[in-house]
């Protein structure tokens, strides 16, 4: 910790100090603290306040805390219990009581029913400090799926990274149509793969098919091989942009969740799709174009009889059912999500 003169080893910042000074009167008395000014060359210092490390500009207000408040108040940090260490983001506010709790088992390795039974008990300082930093992010935005590392979809994890979209449970939909519709020992295409949770999932319930998965990101397909490898699944990986890699090919079932939403849609700003691939959640015009270029194509890769179906917006539906009619394909529907929602439609070549 850094050395100050008038006895000064610890500084906090002035516009947080009232709150950090009542939860210092309730372990010892007060006495007077006087405002001071620091300036430090470089530009920036270091703040070491409920153990989280901060950077500060140089030329900032500070309050001084004397150098006995500091080391006590220090001591008390290291003995945070769990319980503490939430309360401690919770107050701060920008972070949910959920997302804390997943950040903390996420750091000790444990479940929730551990952490119960457990939570009076003392932090230690490594995980202090891990926790917190993971709580800054999240309290920056960051979705708690990238600062995990992983996420849970058809009841398997699947390793996620800002190379690829974090999975849906609105996607789950689309494996299930797309299992009832898959014939025995079918050939089953996925277009636009990203972390590969689709192709995997319907290798790993229907073992008979002979999956093949395709997207333009070679970061993308990464990431969806390593899922493969971690959950034992047999999957042919292609990067191609759409069906150019797979020219000529017939299959008995395309599956695809494509970029659909509106360019200027505004959601794309908010909560956890400002961190996502952009290229992987619009296609930078309407949401339909690559819908369009998917229903266009689909046609001369399917066999007779055989399904295309396809994720969309919930205000998409009709749209994409006017695009498969106008394709050709028969028995043109939309299937619901959990929230009632139109989330996928679909249609058979004749």
């Amino acid at each position: 910790m850094r050395s100050l003169s008038r006895g000064v080893a610890k500084l906090v910042k002035a516009s947080d100090f009232d709150s950090d000074m009542r939860r210092f009167e309730s372990f010892f008395p007060c006495q007077t603290i006087k405002p001071l000014t620091i300036s430090v060359s470089s530009g920036f210092f270091v703040v070491y306040r409920l153990g989280i490390a901060r950077y500060i500009k140089r030329s900032v207000p500070y309050r001084a805390i004397p150098v006995q408040y500091a080391a006590q108040h220090s001591n008390r940090e290291q003995s945070l219990t769990y319980r503490e260490l939430i309360q401690s983001q919770l107050q701060q506010g920008q972070i949910e009581r959920f997302d804390a709790q997943v950040l903390l088992l996420h750091v000790l390795k444990k479940n929730r029913a551990w952490l119960i039974a457990h939570d009076d008990e003392e932090a230690s300082a490594a995980e202090i400090a891990t926790f917190q930093a993971l709580a800054a992010r999240r309290r920056d935005g960051e979705p708690v799926a990238y600062l995990l590392g992983s996420r849970e979809f058809y009841g398997r994890e699947f390793i996620v990274n800002p190379s690829v979209l974090i999975p849906r449970p609105d996607t789950e939909l689309l494996v299930e149509l797309a299992l009832a519709r898959a014939p025995n020992n079918g050939k089953v295409l996925d277009l636009g793969t990203g972390s590969g949770c689709i192709p995997i999932t319907l290798k790993l319930e229907r073992g008979d098919l002979s999956v093949s998965a395709l997207d333009l990101s070679s970061d993308a397909l990464a990431v969806a091989q390593a899922n493969a490898q971690s959950l034992s699944a047999d999957v042919r990986w292609l990067e191609s942009n759409w069906f150019a890699a797979v020219a000529g090919e017939i299959f008995d079932l395309i599956v695809s969740n494509p970029p659909y939403i509106h360019a200027e849609d505004d959601h794309l700003h908010q909560g956890d799709l400002r961190f996502e691939p952009s290229g992987a959640l619009t296609d930078g015009h309407d949401g339909l174009a690559h819908l369009q270029t998917i229903i266009t194509a689909a046609p001369s890769h399917l066999q007779p009889g055989a399904w295309l179906l396809l994720e969309h917006g919930w205000d998409q539906g009709a749209a994409c059912r006017e695009m498969l009619a106008a394709a050709g394909f028969s028995e043109v529907q939309t299937w619901q999500d959990l929230g009632v929602n139109d989330r996928v439609s679909g249609g058979r070549k004749p």
